[in-house]
């Protein structure tokens, strides 16, 4: 039931998006072009250089007096052959080389500004610079006198957008994971649970493992308890792969329908209420559970059984689904 299709596409960088997905836009140079196809992945993804250990949750250090001071300036670029560094959406973060007692690194200095010069007492650094989930870490030596630090972070931009039909499928609707993925496991490390259908992601250059799962918001009988929307069959799974200093557009195409189950005595008659409906696959896999006169579900293109259980009788029938047809099926009560 699942259908990969994915695409690619070149265009110049622009300002797409804002804060720290704007670097990324801003300083694409070339777009990764053609059309991109669902394939096993080759090699796991680039990362980056490991942070200090406990350096994200570090305190600033109070500032040293008595102790001379030079500016060290910083910037950061996507590629090795970029030109001009970033011009926003970097977080930088500078600490003392030697560690304290419990293994840590005091943040000495830190910034957000793309390009910033920092005044720091003579000594050697850890340079850490971040750009969405790419980042990049440098030992700086800081001996009396102006130093520049170039940071290359070797990474990419990824772009996801779910189709349905021809159609984009709203954000909300949509729950995707990125993944680096190891031979023999397309799922082996989750690098992002919650990415967003349009925005522009900061990746370390490598392959990926892309998972979108379409999520049935259309109410009655769809729900959780608690107001959640629960995960459909509708599962999209693409390998790719974000080369450094280039935009990678993905496009990933869902083929699912929302179906509305009816008990029904004649056809066309009133639904019978207080109904329990369980859909299965041809197999006997069981997809979901409902309660009610008429609940609602979305399912993949496909074919299904819908039983229907109301006053200690229980009733069938076969239905198939087909994308973007929206459509009631009846279950007759005899």
């Amino acid at each position: 039931m699942t259908n990969n299709i994915l695409s690619r596409r070149s265009r110049a960088a622009q300002t797409l998006c804002h804060g720290a997905l704007l670097a990324l836009c801003c300083c694409f140079g070339l777009m990764v072009a053609g059309t991109v196809q669902a394939q096993p992945a080759k090699q796991a993804a680039t990362t980056a250089p490991l942070i200090p250990r406990g350096g994200f949750l570090a305190q600033l250090a109070p500032p040293t007096s008595g102790r001379p001071q030079s500016l060290l300036l910083l910037s950061a670029f996507l590629s090795a052959t970029d030109t001009q560094p970033l011009r926003s959406g970097l977080i930088w973060r500078v600490y003392d080389e030697r560690a304290e007692a419990d293994g840590s690194h005091k943040l000495v200095a830190q910034s957000t500004k793309p390009t910033p010069s920092l005044s720091l007492p003579d000594g050697t650094y850890i340079v850490h610079a971040a750009l969405g989930l790419a980042g990049m870490t440098k030992r700086v030596t800081m001996e009396g006198q102006p130093m520049s630090a170039r940071l290359v972070l070797n990474a990419g931009g990824l772009r996801i957008v779910g189709m349905l039909g021809n159609k984009p499928i709203n954000p909300a609707k949509l729950s995707i994971s990125i993944y680096v993925p190891e031979p023999g496991n397309s799922e082996a490390k989750l690098v992002l649970a919650n990415a967003k259908s349009g925005a522009i992601i900061g990746l370390p250059e490598g392959a990926y493992h892309v998972v979108s799962t379409l999520l049935d918001t259309t109410g009655t009988g769809s729900l959780t308890q608690g107001g959640i929307s629960n995960a459909t069959n509708s599962v999209i799974h693409a390998d790719l792969h974000v080369q450094a200093g280039k935009l990678t557009d993905a496009t990933l195409r869902h083929r699912a329908a929302v179906i509305t189950l009816k008990l029904v005595n004649a056809p066309g008659s009133e639904a019978l209420a207080n109904t329990t409906f369980t859909i299965l696959t041809p197999g006997g896999d069981v997809i979901r559970e409902l309660i009610g006169a008429f609940p609602s579900l979305v399912l993949a293109a496909g074919e299904y059984v819908a039983i229907a259980r109301h006053d200690n009788k229980t009733y069938q029938t076969d239905f198939k689904v087909q994308s973007t047809r929206d459509h009631d099926v009846e279950v007759l009560a005899k």
